[in-house]
């Protein structure tokens, strides 16, 4: 069985990076640039600032739906670069 973590806070530092806060008191500071790709994350391009906290899934969401499952973040230094690896290959469709 793996830790569920549930994100309680976050704190923009840089355009497309933030100071994500874990339940467990830890944090990581996450660039989601490289990852603004595609159907789902490629609006975060123009929307980035309109992240919020959903308090019921504990996790960062985005008005287009865009979230991560809070793992993810949690993990970020080790999926993170697979996630980025993943993005490269990310497009938009047209007419979508």
């Amino acid at each position: 069985m793996h830790p569920i973590h549930k994100v309680v806070g976050f704190e923009k530092v840089a355009p497309f990076i933030l100071e994500v806060f874990f339940d467990d008191g830890t944090k990581q500071v996450i660039d989601f640039k490289p990852i603004a790709s595609g159907e789902l994350y490629g609006p975060l391009a123009q929307h980035f600032d309109e992240v919020h906290l959903d308090e019921e899934a504990h996790t960062l969401v985005w008005p287009n739906g865009a979230d991560f499952d809070p793992a993810i973040l949690h993990d970020w230094p080790e999926k993170g670069p697979e996630l980025a690896r993943l993005a490269a290959g990310w497009v938009v469709r047209a007419g979508t």
